[in-house]
């Protein structure tokens, strides 16, 4: 037997249920023309009567099931449909789910990337400020030097400070001078002067806090442009060793100035005034740390290469003949004190009004 659809099932259930109909209203009428045509009351049914109402009872019965398994099939149809519906709407939405998780991917990767340039704005805008502070202290008719000097250097030499009855070893961080002038080819930029002088501002403020970022952020800008071993970058990583010293951190100062010292011989000659600068400030650094012993080879160097230079009557001779007799002096070498006394004594007065 062919198996039949449910479709087909029902369609041949409803004809069947129509022939049942048709044969329940023959059985009906047939069944009533003879109870009106017996005319006997009280008589018992025929079996006839009997047999016709047991059929039309068992065809209503019929009729009954059969509407009852219409209905079921109308419902098991209608929830099929459903089923259907509801599946259709699960593969729409795994589409569109599929959709909005690419666009989510999508916006992610812009957000990141605008996330990357917000970081790049935000250290533009600190870039930015910070030229803009720098420029407020620059002017083209200035130099950012005492006595509008262009050519004088940058570094302010260390000096030691004069004997004190209840601290000899004491070192001054605020006797500054500056060398006379720079013999060579080679010229601080003016900038890097203002840097200078509004690091040195900062510094006598109090407000390390302000200096001490201004001078890493010149110095990574500097590295960045000219390479870690630019005499510019050299001047910067002097500039920070000053702002150190002033908080006390003389063993970060050392670091810098060391650095500073291999660039500043490297492109500028051994003999340079800026690398007399530069030993002098380290063996004063070496000497607030008790260092004596290693400060005083650099303190005679800076000595023999400001003769050589300046001239043996120079100002910042005899303060270097001071510092190095203080030096002698702490590692009780009272000999080459009494020494460096007297070429100091023989430097004209005068030298010092230059």
């Amino acid at each position: 037997m062919e198996d039949l659809s449910q479709s087909e099932i029902m369609t041949q259930l409803r004809s069947t249920m129509k022939v049942f109909e048709s044969l329940r209203n023959e059985h009906k009428a047939t069944l009533e023309d003879l109870l009106n045509g017996g005319g006997s009351n009280g008589q018992p049914k025929s079996p006839k009567i009997e047999s016709l109402e047991c059929f039309v009872e068992k065809i209503e019965q019929a009729l009954g099931d059969g509407n009852e398994l219409i209905v079921v099939s109308d419902y098991v149809q209608s929830a099929e449909a459903e089923k259907q519906r509801l599946k259709a709407q699960s593969k729409r939405l795994l589409l569109e789910n599929a959709w909005l998780r690419e666009e989510l991917a999508t916006v992610q990767g812009l957000y990141r990337q605008s996330e990357v340039k917000v970081v790049n704005l935000e250290e533009e805008i600190k870039h930015l400020k910070f030229v803009n502070e720098i420029s407020k202290y620059d002017s083209p008719d200035q130099s950012g030097l005492p006595g509008n000097d262009a050519g004088a250097k940058d570094d302010k030499t260390l000096n030691l400070d004069e004997k004190d009855e209840h601290d000899q070893d004491v070192m001054s961080s605020s006797q500054t001078t500056v060398m006379s002038q720079i013999i060579s080819n080679y010229e601080i930029p003016a900038r890097l002067r203002t840097l200078h002088n509004l690091v040195i501002q900062y510094a006598g403020e109090g407000r390390y806090e302000v200096a001490v970022p201004l001078c890493k952020q010149a110095l990574e800008d500097l590295e960045r442009s000219s390479g870690r071993d630019h005499p510019d970058v050299a001047t910067m990583l002097n500039i920070l060793a000053l702002v150190y010293r002033d908080q006390g951190k003389y063993k970060d100062a050392a670091a810098l100035l060391n650095e500073a010292l291999v660039i500043r011989e490297k492109h500028l000659g051994p003999d340079h005034p800026a690398v007399a600068a530069t030993l002098n400030n380290l063996a004063v650094l070496y000497g607030k740390r008790g260092k004596y012993k290693e400060a005083e080879p650099l303190c005679k160097r800076a000595l023999e290469i400001r003769e050589k230079v300046l001239g043996s009557d120079h100002p910042d001779v005899a303060k270097q003949l001071n510092n190095l007799a203080l030096l002698c002096q702490n590692q009780g070498k009272y000999a080459e004190v009494k020494i460096c006394s007297m070429f100091h004594a023989n430097i004209p007065i005068s030298c010092f009004s230059k």
